[in-house]
């Protein structure tokens, strides 16, 4: 594989990513003591892959270890949540119904990291009632606009999307994940060697799937796949591609009976997934636009990205699409192009560092 100068590659003149609103005179509360050991963060979610990436990589990326607590309130527990004390306590519980004071986790960690609207309800509720035996309240983050009330978070960590501001928010322009430049370069080291006997370039494609906003079914599966085998046809190189667990079977099927054609490979879930040595081996990535997670991820990486548009609405997924090709960082598939477009320049994208710091500041670490 050739060497790439990523110093010269430095076509992002904007102003620095990350938006603090915070009065003057304004200090971290409360203040987060650790007593020279790791500091452990309670992680609540709904079990989606874009979310325990989001929240999860934000506790590492901050140094912390991350306990994730698969969570899922009903529209009466949530309600709940957001009434008077008395009444909240008794619907603090995770998806297997323990009542969160039970969670050994929490009763040791230092802080609640607590991502989307479900994940936020409970976050806000928790952060109103002491731990027993324990006086203080822990600080509580919350990862993505709540819907919610924000004064009821310590923090609040989100992207420029979600268009909420506020003395406790913390905006960048891409989700929070856990891919560091760090963990980047030793998935190269381990994938390049694996993948060095592929023509180049390498073309690798990060797959999502359906999810309420967005559809990618048989017929979608099948444009990427043309796409994909007139791009290798008239480019030649080598085709990867890695689904997710939300990839519709049927459409994964044409997808990989299309790649079949060029001699690509569509991993099929056995043995070690290779998205993160994807991420940072290929030449460009192609990413279905359904996941805000995924997409922020691949721009982390070294390769352009090129975003295959699907049928559906989100104006917030719009919205970042739009801000990330503003920054030249991805180009979207037009619906007259047959096939991708050569490369171009680009350097990794990612606030997560400015946004860590930021949040370590604030919470007095």
């Amino acid at each position: 594989m050739a060497s790439v100068d990523y110093a010269a590659y430095s076509n992002d003149t904007r102003p620095p990513p990350v938006k603090v609103d915070q009065p003057a005179g304004q200090t971290a509360s409360p203040t987060v003591v650790t007593e020279g050991r790791s500091c452990q963060a309670f992680v609540m979610g709904e079990d989606f892959a874009g979310m325990r990436s989001q929240a999860l990589g934000l506790a590492a990326r901050a140094g912390w270890n991350g306990v994730f607590c698969p969570i899922c309130p009903d529209r009466v527990a949530r309600l709940a949540l957001s009434g008077p004390r008395w009444l909240s306590h008794a619907f603090l519980r995770g998806a297997d119904g323990r009542h969160l004071h039970e969670h050994e986790d929490l009763a040791t960690s230092d802080v609640v990291i607590s991502i989307g609207g479900k994940g936020g309800a409970l976050g806000a509720a928790l952060g109103e009632h002491p731990l027993p035996k324990r006086r203080e309240r822990l600080p509580v983050v919350q990862v993505q606009h709540p819907r919610l009330d924000l004064g009821r978070f310590d923090l609040v960590v989100a992207c420029r999307h979600d268009e909420i501001s506020g003395a406790n928010v913390l905006v960048g322009r891409t989700a929070l994940h856990g891919l560091t430049r760090e963990s980047l370069e030793e998935a190269r080291a381990l994938w390049a060697p694996r993948l060095a006997h592929l023509p180049r370039p390498l073309v690798a494609v990060l797959v999502g799937g359906s999810n309420g906003r967005y559809t990618f079914g048989v017929a979608e599966a099948t444009r990427l796949g043309q796409v994909l085998v007139e791009t290798m046809r008239a480019e030649g190189g080598s085709l990867l591609v890695t689904p997710s667990r939300r990839t519709d079977p049927a459409a994964l099927r044409v997808l990989g009976d299309a790649v079949k054609q060029v001699d690509g490979f569509v991993w099929d879930g056995e043995g070690e997934n290779p998205y993160v040595g994807l991420i940072a081996c290929a030449d460009s990535l192609v990413v279905t636009m359904d996941s805000v997670s995924m997409m922020s991820e691949a721009v982390a990486g070294f390769a352009p990205v090129t975003i295959f548009p699907l049928p559906g609405r989100s104006r917030r997924i719009s919205t970042f699409v739009e801000e990330m090709e503003l920054t030249g960082r991805v180009r979207v598939l037009e619906a007259d192009e047959t096939r991708l477009q050569r490369p171009w320049a680009v350097t990794p994208l990612d606030d997560t560092p400015e946004l860590v710091d930021e949040m370590h500041r604030r919470l007095g670490f």
